[in-house]
């Protein structure tokens, strides 16, 4: 099997004739009942699930998506495929399910390029079966914990030009008029984790006759050049709830970027918490 994490739509095929595999659909439920990928489970809530840093809300969400991702049929021996609609229709939210799976250390995982989109217009088998997974124990290691950062971390870092804090938000979230995609006051403050970088997470995919599809490696470093991120460069990347963070991630990892990590709490969380500070307004 290859080595890098994103699988077109017939690399896919491919692997479900000749391993084991899960493959997870993060869709909402009416999306997956009207036609999904053949043997998918839905797990919408990789995308809903708000998550903070805390000690006990990093507890709950270890705990949570082990239960989740056994129940799902993943034991360490299966390879994990993740898919949306497409990379730019869901907030990134495979990509969150992605990273989700390397923090908890699990050994396989991919992501299906160009999601469910590509999928049909590669004509590939579609089905509207009810899917019911065989349980198993998830095999939760610290493997990964080191990807994930809270706002400790965050806080140290806007004390040192050596870590890019990369904001991947929309750029209505970027410039403080709105405070998210679930509405511009869904959260109190408005505004940037301050000494932040800027790149929108869109500018990570180009568009295709399939859809819109990560760019290739020296396309994403020539993204990356432009905030100062060259391949050795550590990057904290946020956005709101860790989902658009994740689909900057996967590119950056894909194209060599050695030191990513995710402030999974993101907006959501940082702008709940009136002693921690902001940049508000214009960025400039």
């Amino acid at each position: 099997m290859t080595d890098k994490s994103l699988l077109s739509p017939e690399e896919l095929a491919e692997l479900m004739k000749g391993e084991p595999c899960v493959i997870i659909d993060t869709r909402n439920p009416e999306s997956y009942a009207a036609g999904h990928i053949p043997g998918a489970v839905d797990m919408h809530d990789i995308f809903t699930y708000l998550a903070t840093s805390s000690a006990d809300g990093i507890a709950e969400l270890r705990h949570k998506f082990a239960e989740e991702f056994g129940a799902a049929g993943l034991s360490g021996e299966e390879t994990a495929v993740i898919y949306e609609q497409s990379m730019a229709t869901g907030f990134g939210q495979s990509c969150r399910g992605y990273f989700l799976l390397q923090y908890l250390g699990y050994p396989k995982v991919k992501v299906l390029h160009g999601g469910y989109q590509a999928w049909e217009a590669a004509g590939l088998p579609i089905s509207t079966d009810a899917v019911t997974p065989v349980p198993k124990t998830f095999p939760v290691s610290e493997a990964g914990a080191e990807l994930m950062l809270d706002v400790s971390d965050m806080m140290a870092a806007i004390g040192t030009d050596d870590i890019v804090k990369l904001d991947v938000r929309d750029i209505d979230e970027w410039i403080a008029e709105s405070s998210s995609p679930y509405g511009k006051d869904f959260c109190p403050r408005k505004g940037r984790i301050p000494g932040a970088k800027w790149i929108e997470w869109y500018r990570m995919m180009k568009p295709t006759a399939s859809g819109p599809m990560i760019k290739n490696k020296n396309e994403i470093l020539a993204e990356c050049a432009t905030v100062g991120i060259t391949p050795d460069t550590p990057v904290y990347l946020y956005c709101f709830k860790g989902a658009r963070a994740s689909n900057t991630y996967l590119a950056l990892k894909e194209a060599g970027v050695k030191d990513v990590k995710i402030y999974f709490g993101s907006w959501n969380e940082w702008s709940r918490d009136p002693a921690l500070p902001i940049e508000e307004g214009l960025p400039f």
